[in-house]
């Protein structure tokens, strides 16, 4: 089953189906079939894994080139995203000259924020905006442009990266709340029989900053565990148990140094920083899912994990986390933009519409290169009738 939203998402769950809002109506007459298609129709990949393109991308009049001048496009915001962002600049402006793409690793926080402030064109993600963030800056949406998934990492003396220890939410949230504080406990070693596992002390490493990564990885511990991870613990920023040399980081590249540098230390990190963890020789759990297995996040799994989700509401706020499919990864979402649909020129505007377009279709090409996947198709419809939105 999906991971149950604590009331205020929930609250917004509530709203993006039932079209409440003057926005959400616009985006129904806007795009009527997306709209069912989103209530009730199923995601679609192809054989290869890819997901097809539209079938109606021109209903939501998207623009599909910028304009003809020299323009600069902002972004900030999510650190799993930054690895995307540059590919997605350098492949935009060999096909547009004249369109500069300048992208900056922040968090989702920040990412957020700077939209709502109009100091970056737009606002990377992990986390969908909340009830506040969109009573508060009610032109703001989001925008999903791919999917990722997020990992656990780990440094256990005498444990093999190769290992890849087997944990679960129950495990993960007794840990992270301070329950279990070394590697060898019993609830630890019961999932993961034949593995020698030392006394070393667990030490916490999570972020310090207002996190997309962390709304994502405390949702997956409530998800599976709600007694000992509430949801009063689910979000951006949350309150750590303050264990003993516990560590707050800044960003996704000072996750995988904190992990390298402490021995018996546990993390959670976006799957766009593999390649990272790998070279840092850091080990990657296979995380427990729904229906007891435990797996890695590959385009299988995370396709897999896609396939339980078919009723992505009008406004995309939807959480991806704890799919039921046997073969499913467990933590996986949307990656946002978080856009202002009132720019301040039609120009700005209309290089917004494009480039977001772009990026849910031409800019698939460069998923790969940061263990991303595409939009179901149904998905890049409901994107493409929000960039239709953008206007100035």
């Amino acid at each position: 089953m999906a991971v149950k939203l604590p009331a205020p998402y929930r609250a917004s769950r509530l709203r993006a189906c039932g079209h409440a809002g003057k926005r959400a109506l616009a985006m129904i007459a806007l795009a009527s079939t997306v709209a069912l298609a989103a209530c009730s129709g199923s995601v679609s990949l192809s054989s290869s894994g890819s997901a097809p393109a539209a079938t109606s991308p021109g209903e939501a009049s998207v623009q599909s080139s910028p304009a003809s001048g020299p323009q600069t496009l902002s972004e900030t915001g999510s650190s799993l995203m930054a690895p995307l962002f540059p590919l997605w600049g350098a492949a935009y402006h060999s096909q547009f000259p004249q369109v500069t793409l300048r992208s900056a690793s922040s968090s989702s926080g920040v990412g957020i924020s700077s939209a709502a402030a109009g100091t970056t064109d737009i606002g990377a993600s992990d986390a969908y905006l909340s009830p506040a963030d969109m009573t508060k800056d009610p032109a703001l949406v989001n925008i999903p442009l791919a999917v990722a998934a997020l990992m656990v990492i780990y440094n256990i003396p005498g444990v093999s990266p190769s290992t890849h220890l087997k944990l679960n939410g129950s495990v993960l949230a007794r840990i992270f709340s301070g329950r279990i504080t070394a590697w060898n406990d019993p609830a630890i070693a019961s999932v993961n029989p034949g593995v020698k596992l030392p006394g070393t002390k667990i030490v916490l490493v999570h972020r310090a900053d207002s996190s997309g990564s962390t709304f994502l990885f405390t949702s997956y511990l409530n998800a599976q565990d709600s007694i000992d991870w509430s949801s009063s613990l689910i979000g951006t920023t949350v309150a750590w148990p303050g264990q003993p040399g516990e560590i707050g980081a800044s960003g996704s590249g000072a996750i995988v140094s904190s992990v390298a540098s402490a021995p018996g230390s546990v993390g959670y990190i976006g799957v766009s920083y593999l390649s990272k963890v790998t070279a840092a020789g850091e080990g990657e759990a296979e995380l427990g899912n729904p229906s007891g297995n435990y797996v890695l996040p590959t385009p299988r799994t995370i396709q897999a994990a896609l396939a339980s989700f078919t009723n992505t509401p009008a406004n995309e706020v939807f959480s991806l986390i704890n799919s039921s499919g046997a073969a499913a990864y467990p933590i996986i979402n949307y990656e946002y933009a978080i856009v202002n649909i009132s720019q301040s020129s039609a120009t700005k505007a209309r290089d917004l519409r494009a480039f977001l377009d772009w990026a849910i279709s031409s800019g698939t090409s460069e998923l790969a290169q940061v263990n991303f996947q595409p939009l179901p198709s149904s998905v890049i419809s409901l994107s493409q009738a929000q960039i239709a939105e953008i206007k100035g």
